[in-house]
């Protein structure tokens, strides 16, 4: 499978904003987005009048490195949003909400989603009971997602009970960082989503 490999930042140079792929370091003076806000590369600062189909790959290129998926899965996300009742943009988010690896990221277990994404990988969590190893699995209303109980003393899980329960918590989702314990309350609306995506841009792009 494919993987970036280069420093974080420079997507969000790239895109112009922050994509928040670092956690904490991103909203510190040191980022170093907030040091140099221009593209990339020699001619990063030489901006041009983009066009609108320009500004559309820039929004889907953007929130694909938002949720951290590649070309290929992100397009069976807008398929399977478009055939699916409701508004496509909206659905579309709301599959890519309720990836397992997002999930683990609002329930404040990790500070970003590639973290989130390791520790699924690595095999730290069950759903339901069941032991799952797969970022992109799809929550349902009432799983239950839990720390395996094998994993539940080693040093980064119990310096997570100290901190405490996270207050960015979205509605949707529930965590008891007593037990390591989460679980599903309902599926995510486009008000739950606090990335800021033009999600009607990205349905332009992939309808022409």
């Amino acid at each position: 499978m494919a993987k970036y490999t280069d420093a974080k930042c420079r997507l969000c140079r790239r895109e112009g904003g922050k994509l928040f792929l670092k956690g904490d370091k991103c909203y510190k003076a040191s980022c170093p987005f907030e040091k140099r806000p221009v593209a990339p590369g020699q001619h990063g600062a030489d901006r041009k009048k983009v066009s609108e189909y320009g500004l559309q790959l820039r929004e889907k290129q953007k929130t694909k490195r938002i949720y951290g998926v590649l070309e290929k899965q992100f397009r069976e996300y807008y398929e399977k949003a478009d055939r699916m009742k409701g508004i496509t943009g909206e659905n579309m988010l709301s599959l890519l909400e309720r990836r397992l690896d997002n999930v683990i990221y609002r329930f404040g277990v990790a500070v970003s989603r590639s973290q989130a994404r390791q520790l699924v990988t690595h095999s730290h969590f069950t759903v339901n009971g069941r032991s799952v190893n797969i970022a992109s699995y799809q929550v349902k209303v009432g799983d239950v997602i839990a720390v395996k109980e094998g994993k539940k003393s080693t040093p980064y899980f119990v310096a997570l009970k100290e901190l405490g329960k996270s207050n960015k918590m979205p509605k949707w989702v529930d965590f008891d960082v007593e037990k390591l314990e989460g679980k599903i309350l309902a599926l995510p609306t486009r008000e739950d989503i606090d990335s800021q995506i033009a999600e009607q841009m990205i349905v332009e792009l992939y309808s022409k």
